[in-house]
């Protein structure tokens, strides 16, 4: 199915979408193994709530073999959980998949280069329109990227904007090149 290269949303002709153009994110590309729909969506549920780490490899592994037909980034930076919320999961699922990515790609990952300062709503609990302003300012980067390019880790993209906020930081430091890797991509 044609999709935005940007977003990962479908399009007519595989060209960026109205929304990126309009709105061009800090990220280049998105990387998108399946669509958010079931069965992907019940194993990464179970994945992410239900402590299913074995879920994490088959999840990853579509992922993984779509990473082989494009250039291979410097490094792999899982999406952050904030600390309070890394402790009540018990486990980071970003992380879980970055970790079975590098591995299987030979890529180095980054797993603390990246943390979550604020505790933020969850964003599956909110309107799309205020998921943007959720997450504004939530994460902080301690590893110098200059001149890396850098493969964001994710379990799901809905509206983009944790992807965006953490590309944005990582662009401060010096990313030159900032792509999204998720399992699933909602539509």
């Amino acid at each position: 199915m044609p999709a935005c290269p940007s977003c990962a949303l479908p399009t007519t002709d595989g060209n960026l979408c109205g929304h990126c153009l309009n709105k061009t994110p800090h990220f280049t590309r998105t990387l998108a193994a399946f669509t958010y729909a079931f069965p992907v969506d019940a194993l990464i549920q179970a994945l992410k709530y239900g402590g299913n780490l074995a879920a994490a490899g088959p999840l990853t592994h579509t992922l993984g073999q779509r990473a082989t037909t494009q250039a291979l980034p410097d490094v792999l930076i899982p999406m952050p959980l904030h600390p309070s919320r890394l402790k009540d999961r018990g486990f980071n699922q970003s992380a879980e998949i970055a970790k079975i990515l590098a591995r299987t790609l030979n890529i180095p990952i980054a797993l603390d280069a990246c943390r979550k300062t604020r505790d933020t709503a969850p964003q599956a609990s909110l309107p799309l329109k205020e998921r943007g302003s959720n997450v504004k300012g939530a994460f902080a980067c301690s590893m110098d990227l200059s001149g890396k390019r850098v493969a964001m880790v994710d379990d799901v993209m809905t509206s983009g904007a944790t992807l965006n906020e953490l590309a944005k930081t990582l662009a401060k430091q010096g990313a030159s090149e900032i792509s999204a890797w998720v399992v699933a991509r909602a539509i």
